[in-house]
């Protein structure tokens, strides 16, 4: 499916919504997701930038420092 018409499916069914609460969050997604994208500038890592996120990412793993997908789903919901 095309991003165009993934769009036109995505918006039929948000016109459809009648909760306040779920637009709501709808809002702030977007409202979010504008900001992160105006503020993204995109800079290519270094190999010594990739390697020392790697390291840290694996010390935070032995170290207890992560989330599973379940604990993060709880907080987007």
């Amino acid at each position: 499916m095309s991003l165009e018409a993934r769009k036109i499916k995505f918006i039929q069914e948000f016109l459809k919504l009648q909760s306040e609460e779920v637009i709501s969050r709808f809002e702030k997604i977007l409202s979010n997701e504008s900001k992160i994208s105006s503020k993204r500038i995109f800079e290519p890592m270094t190999q010594d930038e990739l390697n020392k996120r790697i390291d840290q990412s694996e010390s935070d793993f032995r170290n207890n420092k992560f989330k599973n997908s379940s604990e993060l789903l709880v907080k987007f919901q």
